[in-house]
């Protein structure tokens, strides 16, 4: 009798192991989701002097991003140098 209860409790485990393993093993349908905006396309330059316009707003566009991407730098440099200071002032207070 007890060996039964036993065999029973086994067999009872290893279904219920084998369940939640095929309940974790199964991929759950994907989700699409469908973008909020659509993206429209931009608008074709009807003549010269609005391409002219285009291209000047475009190049004062660069401009302004190269000059950040300058600050950028310049600070990323300042880091670098602080980084640099506070690993020597950590290896000297360990010195002393």
């Amino acid at each position: 009798m007890i060996m039964r209860a036993k065999f029973l409790i086994l067999a009872f485990a290893v279904t219920a192991i084998f369940s939640v393993a095929q309940t974790y093993s199964q991929s759950p349908a994907p989700i699409v989701v469908q973008s909020a905006t659509s993206v429209a396309p931009a608008p074709a330059a009807t003549s010269d002097k609005d391409m002219q316009a285009t291209i000047k707003l475009l190049e004062e566009m660069k401009t302004a991003n190269d000059d950040a991407i300058k600050k950028q730098e310049a600070t990323l440099d300042a880091l670098d140098e602080l980084q640099k200071a506070a690993e020597q002032v950590k290896i000297f207070s360990k010195r002393g």
